[in-house]
């Protein structure tokens, strides 16, 4: 059996990204999240280590715990947010 989220993001577009999304923030502690790109793509920015990562349909993006960081926008997109208490799958 696979790893299943325990709760999830509605799907955001590029006009309905909430701006807590845009700005930085971060889960709690032991909640992993899992950005998954629907179509476009997204960047995941990491606040202490400046890590960028682009996020595609192909390539979700890890976030560990309590991981400060933000989105930024590459264009039209449509997204969501995976939230599990172990790490995701991939991650």
């Amino acid at each position: 059996m696979s790893l299943q989220p325990y709760k999830a993001t509605p799907v955001f577009d590029q006009d309905s990204l909430p701006a807590a999304l845009r700005n930085e923030h971060n889960t709690k502690a032991g909640v992993w999240g899992l950005l998954r790109v629907l179509e476009g793509e997204v960047r995941l920015v990491f606040r202490e280590t400046g890590k960028s990562v682009r996020v595609t349909p192909e390539n979700p993006g890890h976030i560990p715990p309590q991981e400060v960081h933000h989105v930024e926008l590459c264009g039209p997109m449509r997204m969501q947010v995976e939230f599990y208490r172990e790490p995701p799958p991939g991650g």
